[in-house]
């Protein structure tokens, strides 16, 4: 039988390997995950940082990242960000137009470190592109599981239509809030339209290869000849919650910069991790 210090003994060793599986994220608790695994994230990490050095293609791997994650539902706990973007059946919805590109980019990659689930794979190279780009780091927790069906098309934002339609998109089918609206818009700064795959031609900013506060001070500058302003865009001007976070976003490059990383990271992980 043990004695009583044996089992306050045994208690704390408990606690503390509870409390070391949990995040200090409140609400979220993470799957625990190999040190292979982990050795495995911090390698592909630095291969994905050479691709994308090389290829100048950060905008794409963050709307393959973006588009993977956005399209899960609060209510029916479907879509989200578990690598079903890799099936050519969600590949081929309409909002997804080019994003095959990315995909194939990555393959030669994945394939070498197939520990790696492509749920967790495809968002690390969101993280990576913004990184590389000069923007804030976005924390990464794996152990995501890929899922063999992918989500219904239409879930993604319509760039044509305004702010109900944007709170429609991300407040109450992702669950996300306004301030997630205005911080991951500024993230269009990196990127440009092409009008084979969305119709629309351009980029928003002078530099979109760089990650900065640029895309909220050129939506105040007003429109420019070369450069994009989207329907989805003016509405953060004419919305009333938005704006202020606009012209919060536009003088303190900062402040964007720990809003954004905070909606990347909470669009990162929708369905995934929860308490």
């Amino acid at each position: 039988m043990l004695r009583k210090k044996q089992l306050i003994s045994i208690n704390f060793r408990f606690i503390n390997v509870y409390f070391m599986s949990r995040t200090t994220a409140m609400g979220k608790c993470y799957p625990t995950v190999s040190e292979d695994y982990k050795i495995a994230v911090e390698k592909c990490k630095k291969k994905l940082r050479g691709l994308i050095a090389e290829k100048n293609c950060a905008p794409i791997m963050l709307r393959l990242a973006w588009h993977s994650a956005g399209t899960f539902d609060v209510k029916s706990k479907t879509g989200g960000p578990f690598g079903t973007m890799r099936h050519k059946a969600e590949l081929a919805h309409g909002a997804n137009n080019g994003l095959d590109i990315a995909v194939r980019l990555l393959e030669p990659i994945k394939e070498k470190f197939p520990i790696l689930s492509y749920a967790d794979f495809y968002q690390l190279a969101g993280v990576v592109a913004v990184e590389v780009t000069g923007g804030p780091e976005v924390p990464f927790h794996p152990g995501r599981e890929d899922k063999s069906e992918p989500p219904v098309e239409g879930r993604l934002p319509d760039a044509t239509k305004g702010s109900d339609h944007l709170r429609d998109v991300f407040v109450k089918q992702m669950g996300l809030t306004d301030k997630d609206i205005v911080a991951l818009s500024g993230g269009h700064t990196l990127g440009r339209c092409h009008k084979e795959r969305s119709g629309f031609e351009g980029p928003w900013t002078i530099n979109p290869l760089i990650f900065d506060n640029s895309y909220f001070k050129e939506l105040l500058s007003g429109e420019k000849e070369g450069l994009l302003q989207l329907p989805s865009d003016k509405a953060l001007l004419s919305d009333p919650e938005f704006r202020p976070l606009v012209d919060k976003y536009a003088v303190d490059e900062d402040a964007f910069f720990a809003d954004y990383a905070e909606a990347h990271l909470k669009l990162s992980e929708l369905g995934f991790a929860d308490a």
